[in-house]
Formats: structure tokens, sequence, C-alpha cells
């Protein structure tokens, strides 16, 4: 087997598993917070600002 078709099966196979990973994350790695959630800020004291019309 010559060098560059060693590459390219090297390449292929780096390929094959960033998509494999980005697959995989996507559907099962769950990180951070939900559509409702604060994630830890506590925004309790801001008082929104009235519009200028």
């Amino acid at each position: 087997m010559n060098i560059q078709a060693l590459l390219v099966i090297i390449l292929f196979a780096a390929a094959i598993f960033y998509i494999a990973r980005m697959l995989y994350r996507s559907l099962f790695v769950k990180k951070g917070c939900g559509e409702n959630c604060k994630c830890g800020v506590d925004f309790s004291n801001i008082t929104p600002e009235k519009s200028i019309k």
C-alpha cells in the first residue's frame, strides 16, 4: 500500500469520526439549561424600562 492510499484512508476515517461525534453530541449530550431556565442568574432585582414614545 502506498503512502497516498494510506493518507486517504486516514483522512476518510477522521471525517467519519468527526461526523459521528457531531451526530452523537446533537442527539445524546444535553448541556446547559432548557428554554425557560435562568441558568443560575437571578433577574429578580431587574425592572424593565418604560419605552419612550
